[in-house]
């Protein structure tokens, strides 16, 4: 995705508390933030952000997005995310303030089908919905037309529910997270690992 629409920087963004999770379903903001500089510490082009974790209370898109364009003035921004979160953004504080202020390239995710993010918000923004295949070139002429790119990508069914369910039965998780993010909750004892 990165390499596709010639990105620069990716930011992983953990929340500080993220509104839509009950506080028992998350790890302290501080352990998160780490687990994310372990997942990608061999991928310089991605950056662990702390943006949300910095600015403390609850953690909504409008004010990092706000952030986010403050420092970067002249670039394009883009919001990266998945379907089943785009789906659920009717919820989210000023969103109509998020959709004006950057693009998105929503991907698939396992059980949910790209073509529901067409009838988000009533259909409004289905003709500013473009399907991106997967040997697609990103043409300038795509970012003037559209705001939104249905991105199909070939992912795991990993979700935070399935690896919280997995660590508190005891059960490996090879294959979810990377063996160094695996040992990390481990050793921290999150989300109530028995031992």
């Amino acid at each position: 995705m990165r390499d596709r629409f010639k990105i620069e920087k990716v930011f992983f963004i953990p929340s500080f508390i993220p509104p839509h999770k009950k506080g028992d379903e998350v790890a302290a903001p501080e352990h998160r933030l780490h687990m994310v500089k372990l997942a990608l510490h061999e991928s310089p082009q991605f950056i662990p952000s702390s943006i949300e974790i910095d600015a403390g209370g609850e953690s909504y898109s409008v004010i990092t997005l706000g952030k986010i364009r403050k420092t970067y003035s002249q670039a394009l921004v883009f919001f990266i995310l998945g379907i089943d979160t785009f789906l659920e953004i009717e919820t989210w504080k000023d969103y109509q303030e998020v959709l004006k202020n950057c693009f998105f390239i929503i991907i698939s995710r396992p059980g949910y089908s790209l073509q529901e993010a067409r009838e988000v918000l009533g259909g409004r923004y289905r003709e500013k919905m473009k399907d991106i295949s997967e040997k697609a070139e990103i043409s300038e002429d795509m970012l003037s037309q559209y705001k939104f790119f249905l991105f199909p990508l070939d992912a795991l069914d990993v979700s935070s529910t399935e690896i919280r369910k997995r660590v508190k039965a005891s059960e490996s998780l090879e294959g979810m997270v990377p063996p160094r993010v695996e040992n990390y909750i481990k050793e921290n004892n999150l989300f109530k690992w028995k031992k």
